[in-house]
């Protein structure tokens, strides 16, 4: 069970929290990539790049491998399973609270209907 208080998911939901850190992550699930190539895509220089490697990093949801000059970014899952994990006790939590909404707007439309009676009967 993940401690709700764990200062591992600071950095984690920190990271998370940039589009552009969510986009590389997401292409690599894909495969690794170097450094270059995860920055590519983005209207960002090298130096931007780097620092945005270097926030998923210490989020550890990336490993950089240097080989020579080159910086190979691999994905890291375990801390985004954390982070789904804590997220989870929430979507437990609406999910109760949605099904409790929905069984009583249900027994509150059960009382509200009226019995239907033809008009030609007489009661």
């Amino acid at each position: 069970m993940v401690e709700y208080l764990a200062p591992e998911l600071d950095p984690v939901f920190h990271a998370l929290g940039d589009a552009t850190r969510r986009r590389m992550l997401r292409r690599l699930a894909d495969g690794d990539l170097t450094v270059g190539q995860l920055a590519e895509p983005f209207d960002i220089s090298l130096a931007a790049a780097s620092k945005h490697i270097k926030a998923l990093e210490t989020a550890g949801l990336i490993r950089r491998e240097v080989r020579g000059r080159t910086h190979v970014c691999r994905l890291e899952p375990g801390p985004l399973a954390s982070a789904h994990e804590w997220l989870g006790f929430y979507e437990r939590f609406w999910t109760g609270r949605l099904d409790i909404l929905d069984r009583l707007l249900r027994e509150e439309d059960e009382r509200n209907r009226k019995p239907e009676t033809d008009e030609g009967e007489e009661q």
